[in-house]
């Protein structure tokens, strides 16, 4: 009857025409905000929060086709894991060196690895997102692909505003709803972002303090083993069998030891222990481009935790990559 009802009232004033997405999108709005409601968050939050929320159908363009899983890893690590970033990394440690050791100290996790993060997420707070954050999770809320993901962080976003902990005036990010120098989800903010610098909010993007520390605090609290390896970039001298492959980065699989892999095909690897475990990754094997002369990886348990970041075998080594060429400039 609602649907009804707007399709009359545009027939009566066609200077108001909406395209038919975008009347389902405000027949969801309105069934959200509802739920909001039940889920204890209060009208004014509400009212505030979505005054100006809109379906963006180029967050659904960007949805469906991200550079983790289209370009091929070479490309990928040499257009982000580059000497410039590097260098920019060296600068802003020596302009914040009290900073990353006190919070390296503190969080046990390296500060190459903290300046890698925030170099390869928003090139250190230079690229932190344009979007209406919270148009953005509306409208991948009400897309059926993985709405239920969404709905669930956009509740959390919701509720960290009613506790006035974000200010939602400054909630603009990223495509996927991401905020701030490292791109927290809601949840990862819920979760593990520091009011650091004790005023009371947690800015992600205004306070350096609280960014660095949030991440500090999200890497370790995910098992995080200080001053561990993340991989290595190996050459295969035979076929190795396919079962023995991680081309997702859902689940690593198959961890062995370094021994066990020289003997499979791997190219010796002087510089680890033969008892050390690793696990095989070849990323470009899950697009038809790839092939076993692809770039290979053996992996440790500090990658995983790179994983637990972002879900994209390539992002992963590439942070890993960054880190290692800013450890050995420093």
């Amino acid at each position: 009857m609602i649907k009804k009802l707007l399709l009359i009232f545009l027939l009566i004033y066609p200077q108001f025409s909406y395209s038919n997405v975008e009347i389902d999108f405000n027949i969801w709005l309105n069934k959200f905000k509802i739920r909001a409601l039940k889920k204890g968050i209060s009208e004014e939050t509400i009212n505030s929060s979505f005054k100006n929320a809109k379906y963006l159908e180029q967050v659904i363009k960007y949805d469906r086709y991200q550079p983790e899983f289209f370009e091929d890893t070479k490309t990928y690590i040499n257009k982000r894991a580059t000497r410039s970033r590097m260098l920019k990394a060296k600068a802003l440690l020596i302009k914040n060196q009290k900073l990353f050791d006190e919070i390296e100290k503190k969080f046990n996790v390296e500060k190459e690895l903290l300046l890698a993060l925030w170099g390869i997420e928003t090139n250190f707070g230079k690229h932190v997102g344009k979007m209406d954050i919270i148009s953005s999770l509306a409208t991948l809320s009400f897309d059926k692909r993985r709405s239920e993901f969404f709905s669930k962080q956009l509740i959390i976003l919701l509720k960290l505003i009613d506790k006035k902990l974000v200010d939602v005036d400054t909630l603009y990010g990223s495509w996927a709803g991401a905020y701030g120098n490292f791109q927290f989800m809601p949840s990862a903010i819920e979760n593990h972002a520091i009011d650091y610098d004790k005023n009371g909010k947690i800015e992600l993007k205004k306070s350096l303090h609280d960014a660095v520390a949030s991440a500090a605090n999200y890497i370790n609290k995910i098992g995080w083993k200080y001053k561990s390896s993340c991989f290595h970039k190996v050459e295969l001298t035979k076929p190795i069998s396919e079962k023995y492959i991680n081309v997702s980065a859902k689940k690593i699989k198959n961890y062995l030891t370094i021994k066990t892999w020289k003997k499979k095909g791997i190219a010796d690897i002087q510089q680890v222990n033969d008892k050390y475990k690793a696990a095989l990754i070849i990323p470009d094997l899950a697009v038809a481009e790839g092939n076993k002369n692809s770039p290979a990886f053996l992996v440790y348990g500090n990658y995983e935790k790179i994983l637990k970041w972002n879900r994209s075998l390539r992002f992963g080594v590439t942070v890993c990559t960054l880190a290692n060429m800013i450890r050995n400039e420093i």
